[in-house]
C-alpha cells in the first residue's frame, strides 16, 4: 500500500510538544478526520518511517498544529521539522463522481477528437501525457507533454474535457481547431 504526502512540519508550536504542518491537502479540517499519520524522518543519514496518533488537532491562520503522542516537549517537536507527514491509501477520502486524485491523472493519455464527434465512437490522436495538474487559478489546468517533447497546458473546464477513465488511464478532451498551435507552452 502506497504512503501519499500530505503535509511537512515546519516548526514546533508551543512548549509541549505539538508540531506546525503546513498542510498540502484541498481542506486543512482533513487531520480532523485522521487517528493517525506517518512521519517521514531523515536524521543523520537514516531513514525511517514513524507512525504517529493524532492526540489533538488545531489551527493557527493556514497552518494545522498536531499533538502528535509521544512527542511532549519542544525539543522532541522540533525533532521533526522539516519531516513530511503522509496517510496510506486506506486513508484516502472518497471522492465525489467527476473528481479526481491529481496522483491519478499524472501519467493518464491525452487523446483529442473532433469537435462535435461522438467521443464513445470516435478515434482520436494522442496528444500526449499529463505531466502535472496545476491547481492555482479558477480551475485546474492539465499539464501535458507531448509526444514532441513539448509542454502545453489545457484547462481542465468542460469545454475541453470531454471524459476522464483512469482504469484505462486515458483522458479524452476536444480541443477547438487551432489550440495545438497556439497553446500556451509550460
Amino acid at each position: 500500500m502506497e504512503n501519499i504526502k500530505i503535509g511537512k512540519i515546519v516548526n514546533a508550536a508551543g512548549l509541549r510538544g505539538e508540531v506546525k504542518v503546513y498542510h498540502y491537502s484541498d481542506y486543512k479540517e482533513r487531520f480532523e478526520e485522521l487517528d493517525e499519520v506517518i512521519v517521514e524522518r531523515n536524521a543523520a543519514g537514516k531513514h525511517a518511517m514513524e507512525k504517529h496518533i493524532i492526540e489533538n488537532v488545531r489551527y493557527q491562520k493556514n497552518m494545522v498544529i498536531l499533538k502528535l503522542k509521544g512527542v511532549d516537549d519542544r525539543n522532541g517537536a522540533e525533532e521533526l521539522k522539516d519531516c513530511d507527514v503522509y496517510i496510506t491509501e486506506a486513508d484516502l477520502r472518497q471522492l465525489p463522481e467527476d473528481t479526481f486524485y491529481v496522483r491519478d491523472l499524472i501519467g493518464c493519455r491525452v487523446v483529442n477528437v473532433p469537435s462535435g464527434s461522438d467521443i464513445e465512437g470516435t478515434e482520436g490522436s494522442e496528444i500526449g501525457v499529463i505531466s502535472d495538474v496545476l491547481q492555482n487559478s479558477a480551475q485546474d489546468i492539465y499539464q501535458v507533454k507531448t509526444r514532441e517533447g513539448r509542454e502545453i497546458l489545457i484547462p481542465a473546464v468542460g469545454e475541453f474535457v470531454k471524459k476522464i477513465n483512469i482504469s484505462e488511464k486515458t483522458v479524452t478532451v476536444s480541443l477547438i481547431p487551432g489550440f495545438l498551435d497556439g497553446a500556451i507552452e509550460a
